[in-house]
């Protein structure tokens, strides 16, 4: 879909999708069509009846008399002093979606509303387009049948306003960012035959065309390390594993980095703690939180952030076999702790500790946030609609909530403590890889996370319920959300970037 910015006239064709806030009263644009149409729009207004601007609603009409136009769509906005960068993402992913449903191929939208806004009108156009190329995604590779009728027809999307020289500024940014959430998504949704651990890592690779810096750490290098209780994990697999570690130097030299870090099972059985068999195809998205760091650096290095950043990404399958780690096992991870394995589709939380262990000591980072689908018992706590959110640091806790809310990623903090912390001491090792009788599932896996930090600011984000939708959202269909990438990108931007 080809995105564009243009001035506020009524195209000759098409369909056009207009803003009008609450009451009802029409826009300039919207007055026009009504004059063009000898007064065809207030009549559809008047029989609509309940249509009056409030926020959710539209009013559409076909072929408006005196126009070319193929429909006039009326989208409520609600109060103009409430209507945000959200909301706007919101309309313009629900007009774009909307339109491609009809069989039109273009489509302008414009607020159409000149007073109310507390956010610059080019901000929000620049927002609305945003939404709409998020609200397009589309994963289709492996679709060989579809029908003509089924798929998307849009192919163009006009968002008209006075400020349309510098929206289309803003939206070249933001468009970039679209890119790496659409690139993460796609990592996510590839079907576990194609995305395994070298795969993904040759993903990441992909990146040097953009100027990160790509290392991918082989078995024979994990080895030396000591990573043990990371190939303890993938021993069961036939695909062996992989650290892949990507840096993005945009900052002063030699400056301290950020430093994002990522759970990439690409496939999760469980291993011998075998999961059930219902729903176990969704256990490929058990990498989203590697390929949200992914996504991230590559955000970050497609608009030229000016931060010194890493991320490190722990690449493994986990799956049964003669070879797959036991029950009981003890491993030393490259800390030199050692860890009884007492149930192997606890499997997350080990290959998070050496590369989290692996990250604090090489890079000595300002900050290390890791992105994990961790548990299940997040979901529980806090269903589909935020992550998790542990930190051993207030500020970083702080702005981690700030920019996840700025950009629809929330989160919700949960605690961590020494009471959690003595439930994962083992009996023969130094800890074990779960607690006592599965209470507090998602705080004893950051508890345990915790131990492999050090006195590094630290934040561990559960993304168990967000990183995969059963049911369309606005701007993120059906699928894999690319949860996280907006999120990183925008605590970048707001503190951490040179200015």
């Amino acid at each position: 879909m080809k995105v564009s910015f243009a001035g506020t006239t009524i195209p000759s064709d098409g369909a056009l999708a207009l803003g009008v806030a609450k009451g009802g009263k029409l826009g300039a644009l919207a007055a026009s069509v009504d004059k063009k149409s000898k007064g065809g729009v207030r009549r559809a207004i008047k029989a609509a009846s309940r249509f009056e601007g409030d926020k959710g609603q539209s009013l559409e009409i076909l072929a408006p008399s005196g126009t070319r136009l193929s429909r006039l769509i009326l989208v409520g906005l609600g109060k103009p002093e409430d209507f945000d960068t959200r909301a706007a993402e919101v309309l313009g992913a629900n007009v774009a979606r909307r339109v491609s449903a009809t069989g039109d191929t273009k489509v302008a939208i414009a607020l159409d509303v000149t007073k109310g806004f507390k956010i610059d009108e080019d901000k929000l156009s620049a927002r609305i387009a945003f939404g709409a190329r998020l609200g397009s995604y589309r994963f289709d590779r492996y679709r060989t049948k579809e029908k003509p009728d089924k798929k998307p027809s849009l192919k163009q999307l006009t968002v008209l306003t006075a400020g349309n020289t510098s929206a289309q500024k803003r939206f070249a940014i933001l468009d970039k960012l679209a890119e790496s959430v659409s690139f993460t998504r796609d990592l996510v949704t590839e079907p576990p035959n194609v995305l395994f651990p070298k795969s993904l890592a040759a993903h990441a690779e992909s990146l040097a065309s953009l100027g990160v810096k790509v290392e991918v750490l082989g078995i024979a290098k994990l080895q030396k390390l000591g990573m043990g209780s990371l190939i303890g994990v993938a021993q069961g697999s036939s695909h062996e594993p992989y650290v892949v570690v990507m840096q993005w130097n945009g900052g002063k030299p030699k400056a301290p980095p950020v430093a994002f870090i990522g759970k990439g099972v690409t496939f999760d059985s469980g291993g011998l703690s075998l999961k059930p068999a219902s729903g176990m195809e969704e256990m490929k998205f058990d990498m989203a939180g590697s390929a949200a760091v992914i996504g991230t650096m590559r955000a970050l290095a497609a608009r030229k952030a000016k931060v010194n950043a890493v991320g490190v990404v722990g690449l493994v399958e986990n799956m049964p076999s003669a070879n797959a780690q036991r029950p009981g096992d003890v491993v030393t991870s490259m800390s030199g702790q050692t860890i009884e394995v007492l149930n192997t589709d606890a499997e997350g939380r080990l290959v998070l500790a050496d590369v989290l262990w692996y990250a604090k000591d090489r890079f000595k980072p300002v900050f290390m946030v890791d992105l994990a689908t961790l548990t299940g018992a997040i979901i529980v706590a806090l269903g589909h609609n935020q992550a998790g959110l542990f930190s051993n640091n207030d500020e970083l806790a702080t702005r981690l909530v700030s920019a996840g809310d700025a950009e629809g990623e929330k989160m919700w903090r949960m605690p961590l403590g020494e009471d959690y912390d003595k439930d994962i001491d083992s009996d023969i090792a130094d800890m074990k890889n779960i607690g006592t009788g599965g209470k507090a599932g998602s705080i004893i896996g950051a508890q345990f996370l915790q131990r492999f930090v050090g006195d590094t600011p630290w934040a561990h984000l559960d993304i168990a319920g967000t990183a995969w939708l059963n049911k369309d959202n606005p701007t993120a269909p059906k699928g894999a959300t690319g949860y996280g990438v907006r999120l990183l990108n925008r605590l970048v931007a707001d503190h951490y970037e040179e200015k």
